[in-house]
Formats: structure tokens, sequence, C-alpha cells
């Protein structure tokens, strides 16, 4: 006998209703932090009521967008909330990005009002005009002591749209991935269930709210009870102080901030007070800087790999064990999902053989906001394909290989820079390290590394017999040069941006400071 309707919605949960529960049984406990003010469980309920019956009075129903282009505040989440109970969608926009961009992803999602931090409220009204603009602080402050606090109804379905995180490939303007509240109600559950965080846990979020890292990890953290600490970005001396004030669940570290922090505890004997998981995108960190951040911190690192798309999944959950080097950065396929590895035909590719990470389960986003066709084209077969691709080991581990969409075609075979990278990020005097192509007269592609040296006695020669004791020769670097490590263009979350990097490089931009 089949379910009926009433069943079926008793199944069902939104993110508006979690988090009064979360309210019920936390009421006085901290909840969310900026600047100089702790609101409790209680208090963020009473603005979260009173910004819902604001976004009411503003019009704003159900399947709405509302844009925010806001640094991270406390704010925020609070907006993030209170747009779950209307059921409506906040688009997070990316204020780092130029003014067209910026209008794309505008324009894109058609919001019908935006908020903007007095940060950015300038640069973001010539991109509004028309729209109802309303400016976070206190112009935000006296329109929410107008509106009522009332506990306004929960409008959403647990398949209605969340929120809209922009992200973009290789190429292309950015893309809108639409995540539903089933979709976020499931990551936070994965986080706790493969992690096991203490729910009561502070967080530091530093990562910008536009971004999966950022938005999710102070959202989680108000969905099971704990402390969301909001900074506005990454800053070294902030989050020192907070490591060794606070215990923290997951300490999210990126490439390129890990240096800062560890010397910033150093230079004050800053003791960490406990934590139970650090760090992210471990194939990105030079191996001896995971050693030593997990050895200062006294926690394991997360080797994970994930996108905005999939959330942890397909291979977030293994990690790096403290004040190891480690060699071997293959990963550990996340729980609760499928993983399939296809060739171009989707047909799936035999073990130790590379192929496209496909994925199916609850954590995967909607797709992307008025792109049927990219969504249709990634979702090919009912399956999701990343774009990533892997190799399955004979143990079950999955080594990353590279981006679909970014091969260096070297006479025929496929070279894969990730491969090349790993080896020259395990000598402990490089700093970081970049491979991209090079147009070639005779292979038509050839691959070149691009060095940031941490140490003045690393030469190219070193580099080379390490790629040759551990690569195909059709894959060993034809070129290696070496550039200062700030020369190395990065994205928010730390990335470096190869297309970057490759574009520099072919333009002689590049500075240089020894070329082989």
């Amino acid at each position: 006998m089949m379910p009926g309707s009433l069943v079926v919605q008793a199944q069902c949960a939104t993110i508006g209703g979690l988090f009064r529960e979360t309210v019920r049984q936390r009421g006085d406990a901290p909840a969310l932090e900026g600047g100089s003010l702790i609101l409790s469980y209680r208090a963020l309920s009473n603005r979260v009521n009173r910004a819902a019956n604001l976004l009411a009075a503003m019009g704003v129903s159900r399947g709405d967008r509302v844009a925010v282009i806001a640094e991270n505040r406390r704010e925020y989440p609070e907006l993030l909330l209170a747009l779950a109970l209307r059921g409506a969608i906040l688009a997070a926009q990316n204020w780092r990005l130029a003014g067209a961009e910026l209008q794309h992803c505008l324009n894109l999602v058609t919001p019908r009002a935006v908020f903007a931090s007095p940060r950015h409220a300038e640069k973001s009204a010539p991109l509004t005009r028309g729209l109802p603009m309303l400016r976070l602080g206190p112009e935000y402050e006296a329109a929410l002591e107008r509106a009522s606090d009332q506990p306004p109804p929960d409008l959403a379905r647990p398949d209605d749209p969340l929120l809209i995180l922009f992200t973009s490939g290789t190429t292309g303007v950015p893309k809108g991935a639409v995540i539903s509240h089933r979709t976020e109600v499931s990551r936070s559950m994965l986080r706790l269930a493969e992690f096991g965080l203490p729910r009561t846990a502070v967080s530091a979020v530093w990562a910008p709210l536009y971004h999966m890292a950022g938005i999710e990890e102070a959202l989680s953290t108000l969905l099971y009870g704990g402390h969301a600490m909001m900074l506005d970005g990454f800053d070294a001396a902030g989050l020192a102080g907070i490591v060794g004030a606070h215990r923290l669940g997951w300490l999210r570290l990126m490439p390129g901030m890990i240096g800062p922090l560890v010397s910033e505890m150093r230079e004050r004997c800053i003791t960490p007070r406990g934590m139970t998981l650090c760090g992210t995108m471990a194939d990105l960190v030079p191996a001896h800087q995971i050693a030593e951040v997990t050895a200062l911190l006294g926690a394991p690192y997360v080797n994970s790999f994930g996108s905005t798309e999939t959330g942890m999944a397909p291979c977030s959950i293994g990690l790096v064990p403290i004040g190891v080097v480690p060699s071997d950065l293959a990963k550990t396929q996340t729980s609760f999902c499928e993983l399939r590895l296809v060739d171009a035909e989707d047909g799936d590719v035999a073990e130790g053989e590379a192929g496209e990470a496909a994925v199916r389960g609850p954590t995967l986003f909607s797709g992307y906001w008025n792109a049927p066709d990219a969504t249709a084209h990634d979702f090919r077969g009912g399956w999701f394909h990343m774009g990533d691709m892997f190799r399955r080991r004979a143990d079950g581990k999955l080594q990353f290989v590279d981006r679909v969409k970014y091969l260096i075609k070297s006479g025929g075979e496929n070279v894969y820079p990730a491969e090349i990278e790993r080896v020259i990020l395990a000598d402990p005097r490089v700093a970081d390290a970049v491979v991209v192509r090079q147009s070639d007269p005779r292979w038509g592609e050839v691959p070149i590394a691009v060095v940031a040296r941490k140490s003045s006695d690393l030469d190219a020669e070193a580099l080379r017999l390490a790629c040759r004791a551990a690569l195909a020769g059709y894959k060993q670097p034809k070129g290696i040069r070496f550039v200062p490590l700030e020369a190395l263009p990065r994205s928010t979350t730390g990335k470096i941006q190869r297309h970057e990097v490759e574009r520099a490089l072919a333009e002689g931009l590049l500075p240089e400071e020894e070329t082989a």
C-alpha cells in the first residue's frame, strides 16, 4: 500500500522548522556572534521572526529570490533563516566579482529585493536600479525594530530552493547552483555522521558566506546547536585568538592560509583549546605543511573532495593523522552516496583507469538556475557528472587525477597536471606549484611547472629527478619556472587559478626568478 500525502508530509522537514526546534532546546545558549555582540538562540530567533515579517512586508513570497551582497556579518545567516521561513531563496553574491560579472549574476536570478552592506552598497547601487535595496546596519536595524516579532508561518516545503551559490568551471560565466532545504538538511546530517562533530562546538566562520565553506558552516552550526563566530574574512590574528580560547569542531583551513596562522600562533605562543578536525583540500597543500599544522593544532587534517554541487560527496571523509607528512592523498568515498567513474560515452571504466566522477545521493544540488541545457548535460543518465577525473585503486581508494576540461594533450597522450603537481609538492622546499600547458611545435602541448620555492637551495634538477622517478616520460615537465609565491593568482578559496597562470606564461607576464 502506497503512503498517503499526510504520511509523506510528516516525513519532511524544512530549515526554518528545524531551526525552531533547536531554539526550543538551546534557547539561552550562544548561537551567533559578530563583532562584540553575541546572540542567544532565543534572541536570534526573535530577529529571524522580525526579518521574515519584514520580508513579507517587502512583498517577498515563496520562490522569490533575494540577493545579498555583503561581507561576513551576523545579519547574513539571520537573513538566510528568515528567507527559509518565507520559502524564498537567498542568492549569495560574490562581491569580489567585477561589475559586469556581478551584473550577470543579478540578471540571472532576477531578485525581488537586495540587501547590501555599507561596504558594498555603493558598488551595488548602479547594478540594482529599480529594485528595493536595504542597507545592513542602522537602516536594517530600524526596519527590524518596526517589524512584528510574532513567529510567522513556515511557508517552505522540503524540496523548495533555499540557496543559490554561484560557481563556474575552468571557463565561462558563473552558474547559479540551486540548493534545497532537503539538501542542506542532508549535508548537515552527513557532517555529524561522518565526522562526529560536537553539536555544541564553536565554529569559526571566516570563509566568505557566498561560498559553500562559509554559508554551510554557519547554517549547520545553527541547526545542531553550536556557536557560530563570524569573522570578516581570513584574519590570522583573530583566528589564532579563537583557536586559543574556544573548543572548535572543524576548523576549515584552505591553501594559502595555513602558513600565516601557524606563524601567528607560534609568535604569540598560543596553545589550542582543542578541536576535532582541521583543514580541507589536502591535495593543494604541501605535505610538510599538513604535518606542521596538524601537530600544532592537535587535530587530523580533512582529506576532502567535494563541490558546491555535491557537498561533501563524493569522497571527503579521509583524515591525515596528526603530525604525519602524507605520502598518499587518495580519497575515501563518502557514505550515503553512489559513485561511478565513467568514460566519454558514460560507460564504466575499469579499475585503475581514469574516469569522470558521476554521483548520486541526497547531498546533491537541484540543478543550475535558469540553465536547463547545462543542468540536462551534467545530470545526463540520472547521475551528476562532476567534471573531475579519478582512478579507483584496488584498495577501494580514489585517486584524484584532474579536471576533465583541463587536459594537456602531449603527442596524443593525456597528461593530467595534478599528477605532476603531487610529485613537486612532495618536496618540503616547495611552497606551492601549478602545472600548465604550453604550445609546442612538436608535441602540440607540453606541461610546464610553475613553482614557488620555500627554500633557496631548491633547483630545477632536483624536481626533474623526482618527476623522472615517479612519472612516465611523456608526463615530465618540459620546463620549470620559479616565481615568488605571491605571483601565483588565486581564487577566493585559495585555489591557484590555472588558466590565469597559463595566460601569464604565454604572454610573458610571470615574474621570472629562474627558468630551466
